[in-house]
């Protein structure tokens, strides 16, 4: 069952990391502003939040198997709109009722259902070394999807498309993508045909209530600073600043997600030597003080050096951050927890895109950088103060 989810993951990766590097440049082709642009990204979040909450909690009453069909007919009707509409209001619709991800990251309604399935793979490093390998594959394969997001750029100079339709084409591939979705969701095991019966006349989070909350709370701050530099509105300001044309952002954009999937795999074994806390804090720091520095950078060869440096230590927390989630909550309720922290998450993200549209439309300065990097530092303390004695069962 473990590889056909991180396989499905993978696909996925593939299709987020294309339309996340194509999608600021499609819209802008569409005739929108950077700040329409920075609103289209909110819309996504916003949409993947209240999504998220609804399968996270709901999710016991109902087979994980059917959960994640559903998903799948609407990643194809995220792809059909954005290759069909081309209005701002008819766009931020279908953002908001999609699937579409505009960070390097997994921002779904995928997410709780996988996650709580992967749980029952194992526990301690175990686990944590089966979530490495999942996100490891969405990683890489986003990788392989920033560098095909290069091709329409291509298109237009060597054969003379017109840019629109050459970017439209990415969003149909997306939309294909949940076809060999839907093949790979059909085979799992019967474990993930039935729903949990008795986790659902359960209340959600009855038992570890307090801990997730607190967890969310903390999350969210994270992922309000991230909002700042998801991988569209980063793109955006590379472009802005430094004239980058959309082939060389889909080659830095591989190489920073190669070294942020390959970095994963050291999670399992620093946090069984330090700590799954002290793995997601001490990786976390010097990789948002790298965010930092890089909008201060005069030229694009160091700014790109920072972010590659910073894409080799941002993600490493990850796999020890979702094992941990799992790890403080029991078993029946591990979607509820993973949805519940994952939508705040979604929620403190959507406000950031907009600001930071808003600052690049009267600047090219990196200040969405700074905002970014400033207010994970905070969350990394604040997570270490609260949560460092705490021991994962």
């Amino acid at each position: 069952m473990s590889r056909a989810i991180i396989a499905a993951r993978a696909l996925r990766g593939f299709a987020d990391g294309a339309v996340s590097v194509v999608l600021p440049s499609y819209l802008l082709a569409l005739g929108l502003s950077k700040f329409e642009v920075g609103a289209v990204a909110t819309s996504t979040l916003l949409g993947s939040a209240l999504l998220t909450l609804i399968v996270g909690l709901l999710s016991a009453r109902f087979a994980p198997q059917r959960v994640l069909l559903v998903a799948c007919a609407l990643m194809a009707g995220t792809g059909l709109g954005f290759a069909g509409f081309s209005g701002f209001a008819a766009l931020m619709v279908v953002a908001f009722v999609g699937t579409l991800n505009p960070t390097a990251g997994d921002v779904s309604v995928f997410l709780p259902t996988e996650q709580a399935l992967l749980a029952q793979a194992g526990d301690g490093t175990q686990r944590i070394a089966t979530f490495a390998r999942y996100n490891v594959a969405g990683a890489l394969l986003g990788a392989f999807g920033s560098l095909a997001a290069g091709l329409p750029d291509l298109a237009v100079k060597h054969f003379g498309v017109d840019p629109a339709p050459a970017l439209r084409t990415v969003f149909l591939v997306y939309a294909c993508t949940a076809l060999p979705l839907v093949a790979l969701y059909r085979g799992l095991g019967p474990e993930a045909g039935a729903p949990r019966a008795a986790a659902g006349r359960a209340a959600p989070l009855a038992k570890s209530r307090g801990v997730v909350l607190k967890l969310s709370a903390l999350f969210s701050l994270d992922s309000f600073g991230g909002g700042f530099a998801v991988q569209s509105l980063l793109a955006l300001w590379l472009h802005a600043r430094f004239g980058l044309s959309l082939a060389a952002l889909g080659t830095f954009f591989f190489a920073a997600s190669t070294l942020s999937a390959f970095s994963q795999f050291m999670s399992a074994r620093l946090a069984a030597r330090i700590g799954m806390i002290q793995t997601m804090v001490f990786t976390h720091l010097p990789a948002n003080a790298l965010l930092v520095a890089a909008a201060f950078m005069p030229t694009a060869p160091l700014a790109l050096a920072c972010l590659l440096a910073r894409g080799a230590l941002s993600q490493m927390d990850v796999p020890a951050r979702q094992s941990f989630v799992m790890s403080v909550v029991p078993p029946e309720e591990r979607a509820a927890a993973a949805g519940v922290t994952n939508v705040p998450r979604s929620l403190a993200s959507a406000a950031s895109p907009l600001l930071a549209g808003a600052l690049l439309e009267h600047s090219s300065t990196g200040w969405p950088l700074v905002c970014a990097g400033v207010a994970k530092i905070v969350y990394d303390l604040l997570l270490l103060w609260q949560f460092r004695r705490v021991q994962p069962g």
